[in-house]
């Protein structure tokens, strides 16, 4: 299995009053309806936005609906910038209950990132959203339903995917030629290699269960890009119910994904994945992590 390793400094949020709070453990009863973790790399320019955006209807929420309870938590995966800096800021306006910061020493990519969050996270359903705010945060509602849809859940695990695959013709017409070859090419891959039933793996705006989270993540072992397609992969495997559910999504400038060099890492990853599960190199069951 996997190993999580965490450096000293990860093992604590800091507090909007400076002082350190030991992460909890995913392993933990939940102790909130709602986590949101944030993964980010570089996006002391975009996060604002999302953040406003979030908060703002967590926020109103929870004033119709007392009983409803909520954190986010902002994964810093090894930024150069002022991510942290911009996260502490809503920490402090919001209060360290509500919104927790975890920087991590050094770059683990984007799945590694959602990991450790998921990892840290206190709630009954967990919610990976993109830094960039690019799929409108009142949508949870409609990956909520999709959730709900599912039950009865077997052994409390289901996973509710947003998805662009809705968008695709317009998408496709603002592209490049090449971009849009490397897409379906990525596409095929995805489809023949690892993921059959669902049209958009790389949406990233998904919510589990707790126990669902726990199962996938336990399992993990692809850190970057293509983390959505083994995190899905997995879940199929272990006969986990997976909702689609077509979401509101813009693209914004500032993207961490480089056409060409990421499109065919993220291709060696699929067959990483679909090799190394057929040989039995990477095995399907939980363990404990620290």
């Amino acid at each position: 299995m996997p190993n999580l390793h965490r450096h000293e400094e990860e093992k604590f949020f800091v507090a909007a009053e400076g002082r350190k709070e030991s992460v909890p453990s995913i392993h933990d009863p939940p102790t909130r309806e709602l986590s949101v973790v944030v993964p980010s790399y570089n996006e002391e320019e975009r996060l604002p936005l999302m953040m406003d955006e979030a908060l703002d209807y967590l926020e109103k929420r929870q004033k119709r609906d007392p009983s409803f309870t909520y954190e986010v938590i902002v994964v810093d995966d090894g930024s150069k910038d002022q991510t942290t800096k911009v996260a502490m800021k809503y920490c402090k306006k919001y209060g360290s209950d509500k919104v927790r910061v975890l920087s991590l020493v050094k770059n683990r990519g984007k799945g590694g990132a959602v990991r450790m969050g998921v990892f840290s996270s206190r709630g009954r359903k967990i919610l990976m959203a993109d830094a960039d705010g690019a799929t409108k945060f009142a949508d949870i509602e409609k990956v909520e339903e999709g959730l709900k849809n599912l039950q009865p859940w077997p052994n409390q695990m289901a996973i509710s995917c947003g998805s662009r695959a809705h968008l695709e013709k317009d998408s496709i017409a603002k592209r490049s030629y090449f971009r849009t070859l490397l897409m379906y090419g990525f596409h095929f891959l995805v489809w023949f290699l690892c993921v059959k039933e669902i049209r958009d793996t790389q949406c990233g705006f998904k919510l589990l269960t707790r126990e669902a989270a726990l199962r996938t993540f336990s399992t993990l072992h692809i850190e970057r890009w293509a983390f959505d397609v083994e995190l899905l992969y997995i879940a199929q495997r272990l006969r986990i119910p997976i909702a689609e559910v077509a979401v509101n999504w813009t693209e914004i400038e500032g993207s961490k994904l480089v056409p060409f060099w990421s499109w065919l890492q993220m291709g060696r990853d699929l067959l990483f994945i679909r090799l190394r599960y057929m040989t039995g190199a990477w095995q399907l069951e939980t363990r404990k992590c620290n």
